[in-house]
């Protein structure tokens, strides 16, 4: 406890100092070239590699370079040779308008050369191993050059930049005129490996770890200047630095680590936006001396003094990896730390040194964000880690393995390990209670990372905290109560005693934030000695690796087979459940694919490889079809021999099932034809599900579009099964549901169930209990069971249904008298011609290929929709549909769509305009005529907008919505053909029966009747069976387009046929009738004319046009559209009746002569305008005025005759 409170004071003391003692600013420069440029004139510039930096032999390197050209002439980005050699090794630039490239005494010239005065983004990268040399510009791969050898850059050369070079007899580097650039350069920098493009483009802010952009690596003549074209904005920094710390009290050792006052220092001094990942702390270096006292300042005087006075506890070199959040442009940030660092630390008892000039800010790659702890290695200081360790094999030697580990530190020994389980007390009501938990356990144990929390598993109390409050009110000071189970890991080799005093300490504080108050109730702490994990053989696609033994919670690295310069990573990994070690997945993203599909013939499948055999395959597939839509016919009959070797020679158990029925659904899913193999797969799912071992009495496997289920029943308890699936989309798992008993009814949500009856009992193996096995399978593709008999063009059959099998194992099921009762949801609506037929696949039907059969079945057809079978057998059923050929192909119905929407669209336009017209003129519906014509433009508006909307409104899924749609097109359907019969009605009055009749409320009476008789039929049909109307899928009868797209409309077809179809066909027979006796009468009344003249024609076929748009008798065209002729017939019925509305604005208002006046009297101006008072009104009927002497004027309703 001692040790704890000294190494707490320390800390806290620590901090006080470093916050209220703070030291003067030193003058720094910064030597980063980011945000600079190097400016090349006609007077040759040299910079050059300076020659303190090394580079080594490489065989491959990337170099990347930003460029502007200002001169259309012969230019150089950079040349690298070999010591004392005038043959250029590397080398880029431009001659004669063309990119040129040098390698090794050889050059290459592209077309391609880069625009003046604009800057250019190069990146050249090489690999010697793969004999290839890249070029890519502005983040544009350009050029690949193939190398016939495989060259080693030479160590140590000289490189400039701007221009060509030559070494002289004194060793200096001169340049060469003619071919430097005039331009500008920035951002040069060089890394020791070929990378990719993609790699190239998430590296454009980073610095090379060859060659950086920083003054310290060149040699110039010519100073940079500032670059305001060039900003990199980047959020990962690495700082390194000489750092040494300073004991001015004399205390001893220091409790606290060089990491951890690292720490501290950096988190007070560093600004929010930034935030620390990593530090590293590495290579002890010597307490500086400062021998020129003179060239310090007073301040810096008295640090000396002061200095002199301590004891120097540690000099190191510190790297440190942070994060600026959100990203700032590279040489801002650089110049911000290390303005920040080069600021003096505390000088009481302690103090923290940084070397100014050697403090290095690089932009880096992105950080790990891997949810494990980094791996970290320990070199020259001991420093503890929280993070699993890259860890030595426990017994290295006498290994035979593919690859050999990689020895990291061989004196390495296993950690420390305690389980600990706390209960604790939460009062306040965060948004995130488990988060606070554990941020306060990690933040009491990893104060120093000598410890690290591993597996932190938190569960609410919900049991005591409902009865504690069953009786009170809930509020924020009521506490609730967590347990928490987790490990810990000690690296820092103190005694078990020690460190369960410091748990103790740790957690048994009370913790207060605000309103958040944190107390532990119970703490059970558990010394643990975990097993190593033991060695262990992977077979996995990257190739054969033996894991070696490996202490808990550290990361195997083994060489990779391919590239053997990667490596791979594999985790000891402690359960929280059960306290043991166990190996984790490989990381093997590093390493390339050693196996193929092709290679699965050369596996043996043994009972100890199955499980990763099957892994391997499933691999291999996911790799194939990402690189194809589909498996070659003998990549499959790999797969599915070796998966049949498995089921065959191994135990499956649900992971390794998991896995067969993924890979199946994988290969489905894709372009490949299985049906050589459908049989074989069909087989391979039997033998799996019967053998497959699971814990319990059942276990599902699901995978898109596949669903298992397997149950084990004792057979003197078996009472019936019912088995279930639907499923949204091929693409989706689905879901299924078992009831144990026999079911009879249909369920509503299910697209296939299957109910086994009670006397299956008689078929079950006799023996011990549950030993008894009945799997069910659910289909939601055809791929498996395609028959050459009903695929061919001949065949009217289609499978209108997914499929769903039962089986029971070591039994073949047949002659049922309780039959198997099996319903199924039809992916097609059956129409009424249509025919349905259950089916069972009959594997031995066309030669072993499979095909549908129907023996042994029984088909009862239950609506459109839904089709029941009763079969007296198990096996794999489905519902076929025999569609009756019709001359509609798909691309007619496309167009007869089509043709419908823009008819009704142009209708209800013209029919609004009709409506506008007069409505707004009083003149024109002074006559009974004009008022029917009104009522009748209304009801073809609302039946023409309905039609429009219907799809749309059906697509919101919506049940009240489709019904409330689909009545609503009923009625103002009926309506439309109501006011047809009335127009009827009137004309027979008017023109037929008799003249100069008075009729008292003539109008109200029609409206009464027009609209009150659809009301009428459209309600009782609510009040019988609101079902009748909702959502079709397809039209069911002919006289509706047929779609694949949802459609509110009737479904019964008894009401279909007695409303719509009767109503209908009695309103035309009428109308057809009235119209006949109405030509006559018209007809006779021109006779009667005198003055008729050569128009008397033209006129009658105006008024038989406008009779038979009135009247509707382009409708009947419909009864009569069957035989050779069906599809021109069908054709003409949909274009004129869609355009019904256009022809009454047509007749009735564009072609009547006192619509057209009243137009221009009142919407025209200028010379087309008449006078109110013009002889128009001598020709208006009189119906109003004399309504009470006569029906109505014989002239206007033979207008259309006599116009």
């Amino acid at each position: 406890m001692n040790s704890i409170r000294s190494l707490s004071s320390l800390a806290i003391c620590f901090c006080i100092f470093m916050s209220a003692c703070p030291l003067g600013s030193t003058t720094f420069a910064s030597t980063s070239l980011w945000g600079k440029k190097l400016v090349f004139q006609f007077q040759p510039c040299l910079w050059q590699l300076h020659s303190g930096v090394s580079v080594p032999a490489l065989r491959e390197l990337s170099v990347c370079m930003s460029l502007r050209r200002t001169v259309s002439a012969d230019w150089t980005g950079f040349e690298y040779k070999a010591p004392g050699n005038r043959e250029t090794q590397l080398g880029f630039g431009g001659k004669n308008g063309k990119l040129l490239v040098k390698f090794f005494g050889q050059e290459w010239q592209f077309q391609n050369n880069l625009t003046v005065n604009e800057w250019h983004s190069v990146c050249l990268t090489w690999s010697g191993q793969a004999q290839r040399l890249r070029i890519s510009i502005n983040s544009t791969f350009l050029i690949e050059i193939s190398l016939t050898t495989s060259q080693q850059l030479s160590k140590n050369g000289t490189l400039t930049l701007g221009v060509s070079h030559y070494v002289n007899a004194n060793g200096e580097i001169q340049p060469e005129t003619g071919t430097n650039l005039v331009g500008e350069i920035g951002l040069f920098r060089m890394w020791a490996r070929e990378w990719s493009l993609g790699e190239l483009k998430n590296l454009n802010c980073t610095d090379g770890d060859l060659v950086s952009w920083d003054l310290k690596q060149w040699t110039y003549d010519c100073p940079p200047e500032p670059n305001i074209n060039l900003h990199c904005a980047w959020s990962f920094y690495t700082v390194k630095m000489e750092t040494c710390i300073f004991n001015t009290l004399n205390l001893g050792n220091l409790l606290l680590s060089p990491e951890e006052i690292s720490k501290i220092w950096l988190e007070r001094i560093l600004p929010q936006n930034i935030s620390i990942h990593s530090i590293l702390v590495s290579s002890p270096c010597s307490c500086p001396i400062v021998n020129d006292s003179a060239a310090l300042d007073k301040d810096q005087t008295q640090e000396l003094e002061l200095l002199s006075n301590t004891i120097c506890d540690n000099c190191f070199n510190c790297e440190v990896h942070i994060n600026v959040n959100p990203p700032a442009d590279v040489e801002v940030v650089q110049a911000e730390i290390t303005a920040l660092l080069s600021l003096r630390s505390p000088l009481n008892f302690l103090n923290l040194s940084v070397q100014a000039n050697d403090i290095v800010v690089l932009p880096v790659e992105q950080f790990s964000t891997a949810t494990e702890p980094a791996p970290t290695v320990s070199s020259g200081i001991d420093t503890p880690t929280t993070a699993p360790t890259l860890s030595p094999s426990v017994h290295p030697a006498n290994m035979s393995t593919t690859r050999e580990p990689l020895h990291v530190n061989d004196t390495a020994e296993p950690d420390q390990f305690f389980r600990v389980d706390l209960v604790l007390n939460m009062t306040g009501s965060p948004l995130d209670p488990k988060d606070i938990i554990e941020k306060w356990v990690k933040k009491q144990l990893e104060v120093n990372n000598t410890m690290s929390v591993l597996n932190l598993d938190i569960k609410e109390n919900a049991v005591r905290n409902t009865e504690h409050y069953s009786n009170l009110m809930i509020s924020q000071d009521q506490p609730k109560q967590y347990y928490c189970a987790f490990h810990v890991q000690e690296c820092n080799k103190n005694t078990v005693a020690e460190i369960e005093i410091r748990i103790q300490a740790a957690l048994a504080s009370k913790y207060q934030n605000h309103s958040i108050i944190i107390q532990t109730v119970e703490l059970m702490i558990r010394h643990i000695v975990p097993k190593n994990c033991s060695e262990d053989t992977s077979f996995t696609i990257y190739g054969k690796y033996i894991w070696p033994e490996t202490f808990p919670q550290r990361i195997q690295v083994m060489g990779c087979i391919a590239p053997t310069s990667e490596r791979a990573f594999r985790l000891c990994k402690l359960d929280i459940e059960t306290d043991t070690t166990r190996w984790a997945d490989p990381n093997m993203k590093n390493c390339h694919q050693h196996l193929s599909i092709s290679d699965l013939n050369n596996i043996t499948v043994t009972p100890g490889n199955a499980a990763e055999v099957v892994v391997v395959i499933q691999d291999l597939v996911v790799i194939q079809l990402g690189n194809s839509s589909e498996l070659s016919p003998s990549h499959l009959e790999s797969v599915v021999e070796k998966l049949s070797e498995v089921v065959d020679e191994s135990i499956v158990n649900s992971a390794v099932g998991a896995n067969i029925v993924t890979i199946v659904s994988d290969i489905l899913l894709s372009n490949t034809d299985v049906t050589p193999v459908s049989n074989t797969f069909l087989n391979l799912t039997d033998r799996m599900a019967d053998n497959m071992i699971f814990q319990g009495e059942s276990a599902n496997l699901t995978a898109p579009p596949l669903g298992f289920s397997m149950i084990n029943v004792a057979p003197e308890e078996f009472s019936g099964l019912t088995f279930g699936a639907s499923i949204v989309s091929p693409t989706k798992n689905p879901e299924m549901f078992v009831d144990q008993g026999f079911v009879n009814k249909p369920h509503p949500t299910a697209n296939a169930t299957i109910s086994l009856p009670s006397a299956l009992n008689d078929f079950f193996s006799t023996g011990e209990r549950n030993t008894t096995r009945v799997q069910f399978q659910f289909y939601g593709t055809h791929e498996l069971f395609q028959d050459l008999d009903i695929n061919n063009a001949q065949s009217n059959w289609t499978l209108n249904s997914y499929v769903v099998s039962a089986s029971i194992n070591d039994s073949k099921i047949m002659n049922l008298e309780d039959r198997v009762v099996v319903t199924f949801s039809h992916q097609i609506p059956k129409k009424p011609r249509d025919k349905v037929q259950c089916m069972f696949w009959d594997f031995h039907k066309n030669g072993g290929r499979g095909g549908w059969n129907s023996s042994g079945c029984e088909t009862k057809s239950i609506s459109p929709y839904q089709t029941s079978c009763l079969c007296d057998h198990l096996t794999h059923f489905a519902v076929l549909l025999n569609v009756e050929r019709t001359p509609f192909s798909k691309v007619n119905e496309q167009i007869l769509t089509v043709i419908s929407y823009i008819g009704c669209g142009i209708s209800s336009i013209f029919l609004g305009l009709t409506l506008l017209t007069y409505l707004i003129f009083e003149k024109l519906r002074q006559d009974y005529p004009s008022k029917i014509l009104i009522n009748l433009s209304a009801a073809l508006q609302g039946l023409s907008i309905l039609f429009l909307l219907n799809t749309w409104l059906s697509s919101f899924s919506s049940y009240g919505l489709c019904i409330a749609t689909a009545a609503t097109l009923h009625y103002f359907m009926l309506a439309s053909f109501t006011w047809m019969g009335l127009e009827a009605v009137h004309m027979y009055l008017a023109l037929v029966k008799v003249f100069n009749t008075y009729i008292p409320s003539y109008i109200l009476k029609f409206c009464i009747t027009g609209w009150g008789i659809p009301a009428v039929i459209v309600s009782l049909v609510l009040v019988i069976d609101k079902d009748a109307y909702g959502s079709l899928a397809d039209a069911e009868n002919e006289m509706v387009l047929d779609s694949t797209e949802a459609f509110c409309w009737i479904q019964n077809d008894v009401v279909f046929f007695v409303t719509v179809v009767a109503f209908i066909g009695l309103t035309l027979l009428c109308n057809m009738s009235v119209f006949i006796m109405v030509l006559i009468q018209i007809k006779q009344i021109g006779a009667n004319k005198l003055s008729a003249n050569s128009h008397g024609s033209v006129l009658d076929l105006k008024a038989v046009a406008s009779l038979t748009v009135l009247l509707g008798l382009t409708w009947s065209i419909g009864f009569f559209s069957f035989g050779p002729a069906r599809v021109v017939l069908v054709y003409l019925f949909v274009f004129l009746n869609s355009l019904q509305g256009f022809f009454v604005f047509l007749f009735h208002c564009l072609m009547k002569e006192n619509v057209r006046k009243q137009w221009r009297i009142h919407l025209c101006c200028g010379r087309f305008r008449l006078s109110e008072y013009s002889d128009w009104s001598r020709s208006v009927t009189v119906g109003d005025r004399s309504k009470k002497k006569n029906l109505v004027n014989s002239d206007s309703v033979a207008s259309g005759s006599s116009q």
